[in-house]
């Protein structure tokens, strides 16, 4: 087969920069059409897939150019740059001799798909999700199709200007029909939003009042900005007033994980009583305050609910009901949705214990019926477009793109959507991959909030008007399981793609928040995508438990993951490429991998660790999650996978780690990330046999193949992190603790991990018992020296630096001296060199404060135990 040049080298860590300071960027990116989860950086794709589609560089010289032009291809201002993408198309046309027939079959939200058609690619990509699918319509289909422009030139598309005037037709529609609903003060003060505090009554039998449920009662807290709502106790119960530069804690509320306190008599109500209370139908809730903006004056202003303000809202209720019984007749179907919310339990839902059972249940009557009304007039514009004589598919298309506003209204406008003080704005309904309980939420007027509807068309329309740039032709986009894949055997020249990974994100329960208001809007123009009640389960590729056993699940998921390998595999064309990228962080994640891709017949050739999250911010999160994602360049083989033989490919492994590993030392890799790094590298090893025998005829698998990389990794690391010569002399348990704090800083992890961790350096987890390690249910913690006593055995080079560093922060010099001198460690560079190390992987704490304070005079200190050590020299003599 001939190299591609991603097989050869890659840049690393300039497209990780630029995949990470992506996510700060909102004009023109996909990700302000809809909302989709886990979605790869444009960045990561757009390189990897170029550097894929080319061949490796002749010379250094060569190799160089090449890596710089990926470095500026991956940039976010290069992404419409007219002539550096004629150039990669061009270098990709030339040495495919025409466009490259390309596959995503997990589509998701686009990216990888979105990329391959900007660099030319004759592209394909599914997904079994109807939302996704939807998504990708709108990103892949409709703005090529209908939208492109003959040039580069920023002239309006014929798709733009019709997406442009239906959404203003919907919106002066539904505001001539709701305005009323929303009504403006005396002063022309426009509310823009409402602060609403869930209640449930006092259990205290002589107390009873009505407790607002509220996180925290700042209004907004910048930095010379800050107004809060001041609980006052009356005699009628709890009253508020909005105070300036507050004397009080405004970030002390009355609810704090579930446990209610009551403002009045100061009793509280247990976690379980406050579901329970919800579950009787004993909460309700109240409207505590209005966000106002005023047409003369920039910024917001705040006030107490008025009599008038809960007037209107009461009114608002009462035209929901009519108007729900109307369209309910017209359309035959709920229009507030009806459908249930998943299964207590559901990873990520935690609102079924609170009385919330139907999806329209995460919406208040005037919430509701603003987005009954928007899907009305959305319904009827289509209308509308064909008595104009638009044709079916074209008005079909710009109808979806007011669907999918619906859902960015919908996720922007519910009942668990908070009030941001930091910047008075309105979080989004999915803040995260989950819909945990929110007890004080904000509603927005549509019409009037920065964040509203005039805002969601504006982003709507940059994005098409960017993506109508990109291309000429559109891809074609498909519903299915990409384990039955609906393509010729040797159909494509390559294959990118992004699986899931175990339960890491529930898809398809996350998307039925959407998915129910899109049938209602747009159901009638997709009915193949809209048949079932809510997105399809059955199927999907991703480790539930809801029905099952969590081993049940997970071999599901990998007999799933098994079967779309193989799937890739038989649609790519002998020496075809894939992409597959996989983010997981467990080891067992990587086992499964490991075995597929053995089964499925593609031939690993190279992998590459791209950053796709900000490794400051999941530093200060304290998290030992991954930072980075591995992208597996894998072929299919124009030869015949031979077996391999478990002693021969450890020595291969070796070798191929050692290389790679001093690769990615050198771009910066670290951590978690350096390990999962070396297991992609590793893969480039295994992924070569079509099986790995021991000697003896017996079959050697992912776990044993994941040790052994481990081992490697873990040497490796030790080597660089102390330099070579420094590490030799340690034992195995100062190696374990220098290395979990490099991997994972002073963070829990699960045990598992920890097990193969210590695997890897020759440690039984389970059975070696040591003073800085610490069990419990599960997961593992190893103790600093602030969290550990004095009364352990300084034979270890690391609890005698514990020792050493409790001492030292108590100002016991004379008993530090005694220590270093007894156990020798005050003149070993081993000691001071594992300090330093343990220095630089923490975080700011105890621990790195009294590590610093024992180091820092090290001179000194071995200075004095030098003279220290010859006295007692002369002494003895």
């Amino acid at each position: 087969m001939d190299e591609r040049f991603i097989e050869r080298t890659f840049p690393v860590g300039r497209v990780s920069e630029n995949s990470a300071r992506e996510k700060n960027i909102r004009h023109g990116h996909i990700s302000t059409l809809h909302i989709w989860w886990a979605r790869r950086p444009l960045a990561s794709s757009r390189a990897t897939i170029y550097a894929s589609l080319i061949p490796t560089a002749g010379d250094e010289l060569e190799e160089v150019r090449v890596k710089r032009f990926i470095e500026e291809l991956s940039e976010w201002e290069n992404s419409l740059n007219q002539g550096m993408i004629e150039r990669a198309r061009r270098d990709i046309r030339e040495y495919h001799g025409q466009p490259p027939r390309v596959l995503d079959p997990f589509g998701g939200g686009g990216s990888i798909p979105l990329e391959a058609l900007r660099l030319g690619c004759e592209t394909y990509s599914m997904d079994l999700n109807p939302v996704a699918v939807l998504i990708q319509k709108c990103t892949l289909e409709y703005p090529q199709r209908y939208g492109a422009s003959d040039s580069w030139s920023d002239s309006e598309p014929r798709l733009l200007r019709d997406v442009k005037r239906w959404g203003e037709w919907v919106l002066r529609e539904a505001r001539e029909e709701l305005s009323m609903f929303y009504p403006e003060d005396e002063d022309g003060s426009i509310p823009a939003a409402y602060i609403w505090a869930r209640t449930l009554p006092c259990q205290n039998p002589d107390c009873g009042a009505e407790i607002p449920l509220m996180r925290q009662y700042w209004l907004a807290r910048k930095k010379n900005r800050k107004i809060a709502l001041k609980p006052v106790v009356t005699g009628a119960g709890v009253e508020f007033e909005i105070v300036e530069d507050p004397d009080f804690d405004p970030s002390r509320g009355t609810i704090s994980r579930a446990i209610v306190t009551c403002p009045v008599c100061g009793s509280t109500i247990p976690a379980n009583d406050t579901r329970r209370l919800f579950q009787e139908g004993e909460a309700g809730e109240r409207l505590i305050a209005v966000a106002l903006t005023h047409p003369q004056r920039r910024g917001k202003t705040y006030r107490l609910a008025t009599e008038r303000d809960l007037e209107a809202y009461m009114e608002a209720q009462e035209y929901l009901e009519k108007k729900r019984d109307e369209l309910m007749d017209q359309w035959g179907i709920d229009p507030v949705p009806d459908e249930e919310l998943p299964p207590v339990g559901t990873l990520g839902f935690r609102i079924q214990r609170y009385d919330m059972k139907t999806w329209g249940d995460l919406f208040n009557a005037r919430q509701k019926l603003a987005l009954i009304t928007f899907t009305e007039k959305i319904r009827q514009a289509h209308q509308e477009m064909l008595k104009e004589g638009y044709q079916e598919d074209y008005s079909k298309a710009v109808t979806t793109y007011l669907g999918l506003g619906l859902d960015r209204i919908a996720d922007k406008n519910s009942n668990l959507c908070r009030l941001i003080p930091q910047t008075e704005a309105i979080g989004f309904t999915y803040a995260r991959n989950a819909l945990p309980m929110l007890w004080d939420y904000i509603e927005m007027n549509p019409f009037t909030h920065p964040s509203g509807v005039k805002n969601i068309s504006k982003e709507i329309e940059e994005n098409l008007k960017s993506i109508s740039l990109i291309a000429k032709t559109n891809a074609k986009v498909l519903n299915g399981s990409a384990t039955s894949l609906p393509f010729d055997d040797e159909y494509f020249d390559a294959v990118f793609t992004d699986p899931p990974y175990y339960d890491n994100v529930p898809y398809s329960y996350l998307s039925d928040f959407f998915y129910v208001w899109l049938k209602r809007a747009l159901g009638d123009l997709y009915p193949d995508l809209f048949m079932t009640p809510l997105t399809p389960k059955r199927g999907e590729m991703v480790a539930y438990t809801n029905d099952k056993s969590m081993d049940e699940a997970r071999e599901e998921f990998e007999s799933m993951l098994r079967d779309s390998f193989r799937e890739i595999h038989r649609v790519l064309r002998p020496g075809g490429i894939a992409n597959i990228v996989y983010a997981h962080k467990t080891t067992h994640g990587w086992e499964t991998v490991i075995n597929s891709l053995l089964d499925s017949g593609l031939v690993v050739t190279a992998s590459w660790p791209i950053f796709t999250e900000m490794r400051a911010r999941m530093r200060a999160q304290g998290s030992a999650a991954l930072a980075s994602s591995i992208y597996i360049v894998a072929r299919k083989p124009d030869f015949e996978k031979s077996t391999g033989y478990y002693e021969e490919v450890l020595g291969e492994l070796k070798e191929v780690l050692g290389e790679k590993l001093d690769y990615l030392w050198g771009e910066g890799i670290s951590g978690p990330d350096f390990f999962i790094a070396a297991i992609g590298a590793g893969l480039e090893v295994i992924g070569k046999y079509s099986e790995i025998l021991k000697y003896n005829g017996e079959i050697v698998r992912g776990s044993r193949l994941l040790d052994d990389i481990r081992a490697v990794a873990a040497d490796f690391a030790i080597r660089r992190i102390l330099d070579n010569g420094f590490a030799e002399g340690l034992s195995s348990l100062t190696r374990f603790y220098l290395f979990y704090r490099w991997n994972f800083g002073n963070s829990t992890v699960d045990f598992d991990e920890a097990r193969k961790l210590a695997g890897s350096l020759g440690i039984d987890l389970q059975n070696t018992r040591t003073g800085f390690i610490r069990i419990q249910r599960g997961k593992v913690t190893v103790l600093g020296p602030d969290k550990r006593g004095e009364d352990h055995d300084t034979t270890e080079l690391i609890d005698a630096l514990h020792l050493a560093a409790r001492l030292w922060s108590q100002g016991r010099r004379e008993e530090l001296q005694d220590l270093l001198l007894e156990t020798g460690y005050g003149t070993d560079e081993k000691f001071y060199r594992v300090a330093q190390a343990i220095i630089e992987f923490l975080p700011d704490c105890k621990e790195k404060q009294w590590l610093e304070g024992l180091t820092v005079n090290r001179d000194t200190m071995i200075k004095t135990i030098k003279e220290k050590t010859s006295q007692k020299t002369l002494r003895d003599y």
